[in-house]
């Protein structure tokens, strides 16, 4: 790697945080290696709206939306202003205070399967919540899983198995180290979009499956009738069907993509954008299945501090007041139609393509090492153009036609620079940090 000059205090702190932190970071997401590892922003100093500012003073617009929590903007005036006025009265009491039933009422209002919910900080942590919840429900020990569900030892015991069960989930190389040997067998991963492969495992382990979660989506909608067919298989075995909507919750439809395609589970799980940036989560759900969670021993001091509460609340009515979902839609619908016609005009072989709110970027190439590399010059040149991200897209409602303006120009130049080295042979050379490490994969689409 070629240390950049764009970054030193950047690559001085990370220094200091290996020595500190092991792996550096307490996401994997904020890894340096998942960008252009020494060209990249890696420490922010402050953010505002569609931007932030590295520590080297570099300023980016941020299509990566801190994870995809951001969903109105950094530092929204009136989530924070809301927050701001709660500090001032406390955020954590001996008792509880009224804001976890005006939230519980917000979400049973808004989503579709909601009649009951519980707390949580976090979307792994949401996760494993809704399968206790399932498990203690059903009597049953086995979950069916699709997608990407978090850290906990439920998922993970997936790699326990003599195949690598998460590989095609989250990335190659995942070891179960840390995780109950036990657990073999207790978490079977089934392919999206395949009704039969799912039908087949529900048959195999009759009556012992307690919950079957799933990404609903990810990068296109689904097939007419998969979700509908996923419903009806779940309920034919007496299986807790639970939406993991961590990640598309609130940016079709404010009640989710239950909401947006008219699909109901019995579960589902919300974090990232539900509180703008504020740590919260939820567990939702029907009340059959919800109720028995009272006598099962869930439970954390954090879940209901006010703060979080507050800031899920006021996100929430803002994402409705402002039509949020709406206008992401309009927002990544003419960045992929603009980013198309650029590639077009310099004869780069890319595509922008997927949903209109997560649009990402596909080289037409089937070499895998080469589309890491082509995806880490991509990345690599945006970020000296004050544009951070991967090369897919996480939208805000605070991200408009300045910001399509800016990444659509910086694309013009990094499109004709990356086409120029492809078609010369030239593209490792062209790269200043070792390739982009492998991103989440996920079976959903």
């Amino acid at each position: 790697m070629k240390p950049s000059p764009r970054i030193p205090r950047s690559l001085q702190l990370y220094k200091r945080a290996l020595e500190l932190i092991p792996g550096g970071t307490q996401l994997i997401s904020r890894r340096p290696t998942r960008y252009a590892n020494g060209v990249s922003p890696i420490y922010a100093a402050r953010a505002q709206g569609a931007r932030f500012w590295d520590i080297d003073g570099n300023e980016y617009i941020d299509w990566v939306s801190g994870i995809g929590a951001i969903i109105l903007g950094y530092c929204d005036p009136v989530v924070d202003d809301a927050v701001r006025r709660q500090i001032a009265t406390g955020t954590m009491y001996s008792i509880n205070h009224e804001l976890e039933i005006e939230l519980a009422e917000e979400l049973c209002r808004t989503i579709p399967c909601a009649e009951m919910v519980r707390y949580a900080k976090c979307g792994g942590e949401a996760c494993a919540i809704a399968v206790r919840i399932a498990r203690g429900f059903t009597g049953r020990d086995k979950v069916l899983f699709c997608g990407y569900h978090g850290w906990q030892d439920w998922y993970l015991a997936a790699n326990l198995a003599a195949e690598a069960n998460l590989n095609a989930h989250l990335f190659p190389g995942i070891e179960p180290i840390g995780v109950p040997r036990t657990l073999a067998g207790t978490a079977l991963p089934f392919p999206y979009g395949d009704l039969g492969v799912l039908g087949e495992l529900l048959d195999r382990h009759k009556g012992e499956v307690a919950a079957v979660i799933m990404e609903p989506l990810r990068s296109e909608i689904p097939k007419a009738g998969y979700l509908e067919g996923v419903k009806k298989l779940a309920a034919a075995h007496g299986t807790v069907l639970i939406f993991d909507e961590v990640t598309s919750g609130f940016r079709l439809a404010v009640g989710g993509v239950q909401e947006y395609l008219g699909v109901t589970p019995d579960m589902a799980v919300f974090a990232k954008a539900i509180s703008n940036g504020y740590p919260m989560a939820a567990v939702v759900g029907k009340r059959a299945v919800m109720e028995p969670a009272g006598r099962m021993f869930i439970s954390s001091t954090y879940w209901s501090d006010t703060l979080g509460l507050r800031a899920a609340l006021t996100t929430i009515q803002e994402l409705r007041k402002r039509g949020v979902p709406a206008q992401l839609q309009r927002v990544g619908s003419e960045l992929t139609r603009r980013l198309n016609a650029v590639a077009g005009e310099v004869g780069l072989k890319v595509t922008c393509g997927g949903l209109s709110v997560l649009p990402a970027l596909q080289f037409a190439t089937d070499d895998a090492a080469l589309k890491s590399k082509l995806t880490t010059l991509y990345i690599q040149e945006m970020a000296k153009r004050g544009c951070h991200g991967y090369a897919s897209f996480y939208l805000n409602a605070a991200q408009g036609e300045a910001e399509i303006e800016q990444t659509v120009a910086a694309a013009r130049e990094v499109f004709a620079l990356i086409a120029r080295a492809w078609s010369s042979g030239q593209v490792e050379q062209m790269l200043e940090c070792d390739p982009q490490q492998d991103a989440f994969r996920r079976m959903v689409r």
